[in-house]
């Protein structure tokens, strides 16, 4: 694959990647946690872009990582070839509101037009 594949898919998911990212940040804040966080959000430009071959389908699924400034991943997008998506973005963090809950990540799914996401939640032993 080279670069400039990369590019045009890039370039043509833009806008669905945005509007997932944006998903995302949208489900961070609805759990209680301010924008002005010391959280990372998800943004769809700096994710590191490649494409890969499903070796079910055999199509080109794009497919982005997020990482932090220690180069650990963070998160990933995944764009299939059926024009179906899977992200998932780590928070990490205590939930703001209920002790009883840690907030692992924030997985996101579906297509265009039917954006799903969801926190992932670990229970915290008492």
């Amino acid at each position: 694959m080279t670069s400039e594949q990369v590019a045009e898919q890039v370039a043509a998911r833009r806008a669905f990647g945005e509007t997932v990212c944006q998903r995302i940040i949208e489900n961070i804040v609805k759990l209680g946690f301010p924008l002005q966080t010391e959280l990372s959000l998800p943004k769809f430009d700096s994710a590191e872009f490649s494409l890969v071959t499903d070796p079910f389908t055999q199509t080109q699924d794009l497919v982005g990582y997020w990482y932090n400034a220690g180069k650990q991943r963070i998160g990933q997008i995944k764009f299939h070839g059926d024009g179906s998506f899977y992200a998932e973005y780590d928070v990490v963090q205590p939930h703001p509101t209920k002790k009883q809950w840690f907030v692992e990540a924030i997985n996101a799914w579906g297509q265009q037009d039917n954006i799903k996401t969801e926190a992932k939640l670990l229970d915290i032993p008492q």
